[in-house]
């Protein structure tokens, strides 16, 4: 089932999320909805804060992403009570964008090189090396869990440049096709 999007502005994307265990409630479900609505909004990432959910769980398929040049880095996972151990390597910037703030991008700076450790939906633990795009997708939906935004990371000027169209999704007003809530 596809399920709405929360958009900028609500307070649930400013929530440290909270872990799970097995005991969390229709989480197979849960997972299957957010699948279901990372595709249906053309996303390669999805965490439950965005629809309004303040768990530690996101979901990332970066297949596409990588089905045109290098197609054995790609992967479909779902990550549960992930932590970032280390990041590695010079910042470098490439422009974001989150389905919580529709039509907008701008460049963030991240690390090439990220470890994390994480559950998968079976809850068996996993401590995985990542880099490139896969390393920034998985620090974006991270991000997320934390309750930190993309647009916290930008320039003060880029910020300044978007703040009107961050104000128009703060109070709704967006264009997309997939399902959103304030």
């Amino acid at each position: 089932m596809v399920l709405p999007i929360v958009l900028y502005g609500n307070p649930v994307l400013k929530l440290v999320s909270k872990s799970i265990d097995q005991n969390y409630p229709d989480l197979h479900q849960l997972i299957k909805n957010m699948w279901d609505t990372m595709y249906f909004a053309k996303g390669v990432g999805l965490a439950a804060p965005q629809i309004g959910i303040p768990i530690r769980l996101f979901v990332i398929d970066s297949l596409e992403y990588y089905k045109k040049e290098d197609q054995g880095k790609g992967f479909k996972k779902v990550f549960l009570n992930a932590q970032i151990l280390d990041q590695q390597g010079p910042q470098w910037g490439f422009d974001e964008g989150c389905l919580s703030i529709p039509k907008i991008t701008a460049e963030v700076l991240r690390k090439p090189v990220i470890k994390i450790r994480y559950q998968d939906e079976q809850f068996k633990w996993h401590e995985e090396e990542y880099d490139d795009m896969n390393a920034r997708i998985i620090q974006h939906e991270y991000d997320h869990i934390e309750g930190i935004l993309f647009v916290e990371k930008i320039s003060a000027m880029r910020k300044r440049i978007i703040q009107s169209k961050l104000d128009k999704i703060k109070r709704g007003i967006v264009d997309v096709k997939y399902p959103v809530k304030q």
